[in-house]
């Protein structure tokens, strides 16, 4: 390998994990915002939580990893080379900031997609791989975790009904505790493997790694470390637009969201879908609004947060 491509090689590694670190602190309102809002966890203990949890997920599986690394590319019509993939983190790592600076959840991993998709073009997009592992779950994983989410809403209040107050909220901040660290346990699985799967990309492009293989011990690693640093920084912006942005939560419906969410993630990074774990844990805080009465969700902000979405991938 000439000098110069491996420079190129280090800036595409470099900024992946970048990517990721800036991924990790996006998105760390995804598993902590519904148990800070609740008071279930306190902000410094659920971001330490989170990020040690990250890490652990990251090793579970490497499912989307390989989606990502072997699926979405077809490489028999484009030559996939590192400065192609460069150029995608970087527009995805410029779409994560903005939209942390103005508070907005929006899909780290769509962004990175997009990006990606633009710049192999048309020809060299494998379509069925992109729609199935992507676009579909995109669609259905927020509607799946928010009916599960309501149903979990309705479910838990009729049982619940004859107790105190006190009672109900005492006992769902305890279970909000295991089912806020199960969400960052499986966003570990499926985000931080998206950052394993470029990496993956551009050693295999360069010749560094056989096709169709997965990513080395070494990049699940570094991978793992930088999303957990990432989300140990804490996404506050994001986490005040989730934790009551979209409805008031109690520490019941904290409680079934992150359920709800954690079930999703975890059975589509099994399967190897590369979903936003962002629109899956909104979907299921808009569930767990519509599922109690008086509790109203704050349509405003749920627009803007579906605009995100749309302009996110193109």
């Amino acid at each position: 390998m000439d000098p110069a491509t491996l420079v190129i090689v280090g800036l595409v590694i470099v900024t992946a994990l970048t990517f990721d670190f800036t991924n990790g602190f996006h998105d760390t309102a995804n598993a902590m915002a519904t148990s800070i809002a609740t008071g279930a966890l306190k902000p410094k203990t659920a971001v330490i939580a989170a990020g040690t949890l990250n890490l652990v997920g990251a090793f579970l599986s490497v499912e989307v990893a390989k989606t990502i690394s072997g699926g979405l590319i077809n490489e028999q019509v484009v030559t996939i080379a590192p400065e192609f993939i460069l150029a995608g983190l970087i527009g995805a790592i410029i779409w994560n900031l903005l939209t942390w600076l103005v508070g907005l959840p929006s899909s780290s991993s769509h962004a990175l997609f997009g990006a990606v998709i633009i710049g192999a073009g048309v020809e060299g997009v494998n379509f069925a791989a992109v729609i199935t592992k992507i676009l579909v779950p995109a669609l259905v994983s927020p509607i799946v975790a928010g009916l599960a989410a309501f149903c979990a809403v309705k479910l838990i209040f009729a049982v619940v009904k004859h107790m105190s107050e006190k009672q109900v909220e005492s006992g769902f901040r305890h279970g909000q505790t295991v089912t806020a660290c199960l969400v960052a346990l499986s966003h570990g699985t499926n985000d931080a493997q998206k950052t394993m799967g470029i990496i993956t990309l551009t050693l295999i492009a360069v010749g560094l790694q056989p096709s169709g293989s997965g990513p080395e011990l070494w990049v699940v690693a570094v991978c793992g470390l930088a999303i957990a640093a990432g989300t140990y920084m804490g996404g506050w912006r994001v986490i005040r637009t989730l934790g009551k942005g979209l409805t008031e939560i109690s520490t019941p419906q904290g409680f079934a969201a992150e359920a709800a969410s954690a079930t999703t993630i975890l059975v589509s990074s099994h399967l190897g879908f590369a979903l936003s774990t962002t629109q899956v844990c909104s979907g299921s805080i808009i569930g767990t609004g519509l599922g109690k009465k008086g509790n109203p969700v704050n349509w405003g902000v749920a627009g803007r947060m579906l605009i995100a979405w749309l302009v996110t991938f193109p």
